[in-house]
This record gives structure tokens, sequence and C-alpha cells, in this order.
């Protein structure tokens, strides 16, 4: 059981890591948001970030087998404030889509990093170049330690020095990425019905890895070793979302600044 459960820290903690701080940073900027604007006022970010969001939801029902019942990618006039939901049934008899919970509930991280990467590409193609290759020349599978968080914060320098340039402030499409970026950012974080989701399926992963240890145990296979090997994806996995971090964190800064104005003027 305790070998199950660092193994499932390997495999799993980055990306539950990374939902979480994704979580405070939209919950603070939120509020800073509403506290300036009203309810409303979160609702700037939403045309775009919402639909992202779902979409992140949408995909993973798609690979891990779910029936999708009923999709809404933007709705801005509900009762309950909700912005946007998939439902969707699945064969509680399938341990594959059980375990599927987990990811269609951490969905809106992948669909945000990767509409983020891509806009990026388009967009701005010269910061997109100077990150991939950091990334490229300075990250390695070969070792996941604690200097890998010094490499990552190096890559989100490159990514900030390679953006806030005086070309870039004269160019429309810098700022077209920075609304696109902004609005990702602003609705990339889980819901409670998200956390609660992928709830069930982390408890059958961690079930899986249990049957895993003990029939590795059985045959005498050094499991641990295995698992360590195929969590080294973790790197790329911090690196890449360590773009949505660094904009949400922008997110938050500029929540900020409109309230601090405000409230002094």
């Amino acid at each position: 059981m305790l070998l199950s459960f660092v193994e499932l820290f390997y495999l799993l903690g980055i990306l539950m890591a990374v939902g979480l701080l994704l979580g405070i940073l939209e919950r603070y900027s939120n509020r800073y948001l509403i506290r300036t604007f009203g309810p409303r006022g979160i609702l700037v970010t939403a045309w775009i970030g919402t639909p992202i969001h779902e979409i992140g939801h949408l995909v993973q029902c798609f690979i891990w087998g779910h029936r999708v019942t009923k999709v809404k990618l933007l709705q801005l006039n509900s009762p309950n404030g909700v912005l946007g939901y998939v439902e969707h049934t699945y064969n509680r008899h399938s341990i594959y889509q059980q375990v599927g919970n987990f990811f269609i509930g951490l969905g809106p991280i992948f669909s945000g990093i990767g509409s983020l990467i891509l806009s990026m590409y388009f967009l701005v193609p010269q910061s997109y170049i100077a990150f991939i290759d950091q990334i490229q020349h300075h990250i390695t599978v070969d070792e996941f330690d604690l200097s890998v968080l010094k490499i990552v914060a190096e890559a989100v320098i490159v990514i900030f020095k390679s953006l806030f340039t005086i070309e870039n402030l004269i160019n429309p499409l810098f700022w077209i990425f920075l609304i696109i970026a902004i609005s990702i950012s602003s609705h990339i974080a889980l819901s409670k019905a998200d956390i609660q989701g992928s709830a069930k399926g982390l408890l059958m992963i961690f079930a899986v890895l249990v049957l895993f240890n003990i029939l590795a145990g059985l045959f005498q296979m050094d499991s641990y070793r295995l698992v360590v090997n195929i969590a080294k994806y973790n790197v790329y996995m911090l690196a890449f979302s360590s773009i949505t971090l660094f904009f949400s964190l922008i997110t938050l800064v500029l929540s900020f600044l409109f309230y601090k104005i405000k409230y002094y003027f």
C-alpha cells in the first residue's frame, strides 16, 4: 500500500500540484475581478477561456470511452453561474473508463497548456522557438530532482524576456496572444465537480497500482524502478505547465492592480 502511494505520487504528483496551484491563482484573480467589476467581471475572459476548458473535458471523454450526453461550451446567462459543462456517462464495470475519470476531470489543464503553446506558435513564434530551444538544450529525462525546478524557472525567464520586447509591444499579434493567454489561464482551474470526478479516477488508479505491485512481487519484478522511469515524463509536464502558471500569475497581478486602482480612485 505504501509503495503504491509513493508510485502514485511519482506518476501524478506534478499534475495534481499544477492543478492545485492553478486553482489558487484563479480563485484570487476572480476575487479581485469580482470586487472590481462585479459578478460579471469574469465574463470578459469567459468567451475564450470557458470553451477551451470544456473542450479539455470533451476530448478526454472521447479518449477514455465515455458517452457524452450533453455539452455546453459557453453559457453566459446561467442562473447558477455555471459557464459551461460536459455531461457524460461510463461503464462502472470498466477499469479503463473508471481510470479515465481522473484525466477527464483534469482535461482543462491539458487543453489549456496545448492552446497556449499553439497560440504562441502562431502568434509569437520567436517566443515559442526560444522556449522550445530552452527545453531541448537544458532539460533531460535522465534525472528528476530539485535541479529541474531551476531549469524550469530559467525557461519561464526565457519566455518573459522573449515576450515583453519593444518589437512585440508594437506588434498587434502579441496583444492578441496576450488576450488569449490571459483568457485561457483565467478559466483553466478545476471546478468542484471536476475535482470530485478526478477523485473517483484517482482511487481506481491507486487500486490498479496496488494490484500491479502484488503481481510484481509474485513475479519478483522491481515495480518501483519501472514506475520511476515512466514518471520521468514529469520533467516535460512541469516545463510546459510553467507557461500556464506564468500567465495565471500575470492574470492575478493584473486583477490585483485593477482592484487597487478602483480602491484608490
